[in-house]
């Protein structure tokens, strides 16, 4: 079962303490919160940090430690703090390749436990803690999405890695994006909500917009990767169907040291100009047998979405009427 949620206080001993240990308009204390994932609130020379046993144990020996820096007249700095909190974390939730998180294939976020629900979302897990590089294929509703950002929310609060990147391509889908309302952000925002969906399933409204004000967490579309080199992140592209070859290329290049990437789609359900060629068909079948490369394929039986969502599935695949 997860920690219960516990509230603890930390008194400090001077305001001079204060400044140092929570740094220039609370920076430090930021820092601690957003990768711990807990609430710390500071006022009249105290700390009240509330969250689960386990994470409020590590913010207590990471102020701690921050303390004994002051004490010995140390400058603190974020890159220190940082050092701090790594080594303060557990177990990384996403292990070296080859070594599982746990023994269950489960994925335990705050309060939430994520399990899969079908044996081939078994698969997938499994793959994505084992590779460094998933390719997940299958029709809408199989959960290949959510189990990924999942996955990476869990490592991002532990401390495995320091970013989350979700990308999506800005294909039309029998739209036009230039009669869309409002500036560029406004036109692509609809793309990139099903993986703000999948967020706000996971985390609250207040926890996203901190994580994306500290660029913890950053949804872009496709185009935006270009000339990037992502490091201690797990990079997620969402309906990779919708990317072309050279598109698939340039992103899948962006990985750089401790970094993880997954990538999600149905080739069946591609909006590529007629006659383009599916970057993500194109990439599992030039990247399957590589070590460390999981190729995951879900199928109607692991549809999880409400039960019609079946039924609509197998309709659209029965041969059109003549």
């Amino acid at each position: 079962m997860p920690d219960s949620p516990v509230s603890v206080t930390i008194a400090l001993d001077s305001h001079d303490e204060e400044l140092a240990v929570l740094g220039s308009r609370d920076q430090y204390l930021r820092q601690v919160r957003d990768s711990l994932g807990i609430k710390i609130l500071a006022r009249h020379g105290e700390l009240r940090l509330d969250g689960d046993a386990d994470r409020i144990e590590r913010a207590q020996k990471v102020f701690e430690q921050l303390r004994q820096l002051y004490r010995k007249k140390v400058t603190i700095t974020s890159a220190e703090v940082s050092r701090i909190l790594d080594e303060a974390s557990p177990v990384q939730a996403v292990a070296a390749v080859g070594t599982p998180m746990s023994t269950e294939l489960e994925i335990r976020e705050g309060a939430k436990l994520i399990r899969p629900r079908t044996e081939g979302q078994a698969s997938y897990l499994k793959s994505l803690r084992e590779n460094e590089l998933v390719f997940a294929l299958g029709p809408a509703g199989t959960g290949k999405t959510y189990l990924a950002v999942a996955m990476a929310v869990a490592a991002l609060r532990s401390g495995a890695i320091k970013k989350i990147v979700l990308v999506r391509p800005a294909v039309e889908a029998g739209e036009h994006l230039g009669f869309l309302p409002g500036d560029l952000e406004a036109k692509i925002n609809p793309y990139l909500r099903p993986l703000l969906d999948a967020l706000h399933d996971l985390m609250d409204y207040e926890q996203i917009r901190r994580y994306m004000s500290n660029d913890l967490i950053e949804i872009a579309p496709l185009a935006y990767m270009r000339g990037r080199t992502l490091n201690d992140a797990v990079i997620i592209l969402d309906e990779g169907q919708n990317a072309t070859i050279p598109q698939m290329k340039m992103f899948l290049t962006r990985m750089g040291t401790n970094a993880r990437i997954v990538v999600t789609g149905d080739p069946t359900q591609n909006d590529l100009p007629p006659g383009t060629p599916c970057g993500l068909s194109d990439a599992v079948n030039r990247l399957s047998g590589i070590a460390s490369v999981g190729i995951v394929r879900l199928t109607k039986a692991d549809i999880v979405r409400h039960p019609l969502v079946q039924a609509i599935v197998n309709a659209y695949e029965k041969a059109a009427p003549e």
